[in-house]
């Protein structure tokens, strides 16, 4: 059934072991549409350590077991952090979910986590999302119909035990940086006054060449850009509205009714 999860309230597990098991919903439950989807999870005992995670994303999904036989329906949470607790919520719009009654155990969690050597893929088991009014796409209904259990998808470990991230973090030119997760810095706070007379990078360029050949798959998997620590604030704007256009305009936008 196709789903948007609104209303996000956002957190993922803040543990010292190791990655994701999801425990509710629990596998076969059943979920009321149109109401709260409550996500929880604990220490699966495998790894990475979930003291080496930094960020993770939260989606839920339907269909089979296969990448090709299942699609993600909505984000729980995008830009999550695994030191703020180990649960997440969002409420389900009916009016976009799949109305078969006999799709059962068609919907599961991917949450995908971020370490130092690269992501994890985590999926919870499957449970059904019933009184839903929309339709599923082809390759979803196929998923679906030939699923035979609880099960989700396998776990995607893509973590490189002997790799150390991106070098020097953030405060590293990005096109210097190494390993699959690489880092932004933070967006810079806009000033109140245009001050630069000459203007300048605040980076340095780094160079270019046109593929003459096909390139293998990028190495680096994630960017992740750092929090802003500064507050920003705004004022009303008082300043009076512009008149109304006189005489003379108003004649020539009557010629541009039609």
């Amino acid at each position: 059934m196709l789903i948007r999860l609104f209303a996000f309230l956002a957190a993922v597990a803040s543990c010292v072991l190791a990655d994701v098991e999801f425990t509710s919903p629990s596998a076969g439950a059943t979920v009321a549409g149109g109401k709260t989807l409550a996500v929880e999870w604990k220490d699966s005992g495998d790894k990475p350590p979930i003291s080496q995670l930094t960020t993770y994303q939260l989606f839920l999904c339907a269909g089979g077991n296969d990448q090709e036989s299942f699609i993600q329906l909505a984000p729980i949470v995008t830009q999550g952090q695994f030191s703020k607790g180990d649960s997440a919520s969002g409420t389900v719009q009916l009016s976009i979910g799949g109305s078969d009654e006999n799709a059962y155990n068609d919907s599961f969690l991917k949450m995908i986590s971020t370490a130092p050597g690269g992501t994890v893929i985590n999926y919870s088991d499957r449970f059904t999302l019933t009184g839903m009014t929309g339709t599923f796409p082809p390759n979803v209904e196929t998923g679906i119909k030939e699923i035979t259990g609880t099960s989700g998808p396998k776990t995607e470990n893509n973590v490189d035990d002997n790799a150390d991230g991106a070098s020097g973090g953030s405060e590293v030119p990005y096109s210097m940086q190494t390993g699959p997760t690489r880092y932004a810095p933070m967006q810079v706070k806009p000033g109140t006054k245009i001050t630069a007379k000459s203007p300048t990078m605040p980076y340095p360029t780094s160079s270019a060449e046109l593929a003459k050949t096909f390139l293998p798959p990028p190495k680096q998997v994630t960017t992740i850009t750092m929090s802003v620590t500064y507050a920003a604030s705004s004022i009303e704007n008082m300043a009076s509205p512009a008149p109304p256009p006189d005489a003379a305009m108003q004649k020539v936008l009557k010629r541009w009714r039609d």
